[in-house]
């Protein structure tokens, strides 16, 4: 295992603010909020077949404004998710790499989903990116989850190279699968 150059830098915040979320830094990459120039390469990555199969909610085909509504709801004042992009521009990498989300839920917890594009798969990306988000904790969780498809184990690696702790199967709706899915679950708790 490599060593960790991991360095997150968050604005301090009283409360987390579902409206307003911080950009989360690394040394390679930048988690930060979606923006509507993110429409085209997400749409480019997100209509890839491996990346809408690993993930429950990416239908596959993907259907005409699919990209516009993913912004639009990432952007949402109401959303009851946050939605980072990876931003590789301070390496000289592509402004959208992929993507990390924290879904909100109840008594102090969150769902943490990822993907990345297939041109940084095994490049470490999502073990950063994911380390970087659970380390800043942006909305003040105690607890994080996590599932990811039986079939993907690279993505469970990820999660373990986290510190995040198998807890059980369960299985999940995969949109572009038209079908339920077997899926590993994770724990983290922070502070």
């Amino acid at each position: 295992m490599g060593l960790d150059t991991t360095t997150v830098k968050v604005p301090h915040q009283a409360a987390p603010c579902p409206s307003r979320q911080p950009t989360v830094e690394t040394e390679r990459f930048d988690l930060r909020p979606v923006r509507r120039a993110d429409m085209g390469l997400w749409e480019m990555y997100a209509k890839d077949e491996r990346v809408a199969t690993m993930t429950p909610t990416i239908p596959h085909p993907l259907p005409p404004g699919a990209s516009e509504a993913f912004v639009t709801r990432a952007m949402a004042e109401d959303r009851d998710t946050d939605f980072w992009a990876m931003d590789g521009t301070k390496s000289h990498k592509s402004e959208f790499m992929g993507v990390i989300k924290l879904l909100r839920m109840d008594r102090n917890q969150s769902e943490v989903r990822y993907w990345v594009a297939p041109a940084f798969w095994n490049t470490g990306l999502a073990s950063e990116a994911v380390r970087a988000l659970v380390e800043a904790n942006p909305m003040g969780n105690k607890t994080v989850f996590a599932s990811v498809f039986q079939d993907n184990p690279a993505s469970a690696r990820v999660l373990v190279n986290c510190g995040f702790e198998y807890i059980g199967d369960a299985e999940s709706y995969s949109i572009a699968r038209a079908a339920k899915v077997p899926t590993w679950t994770y724990l983290k708790k922070l502070g």
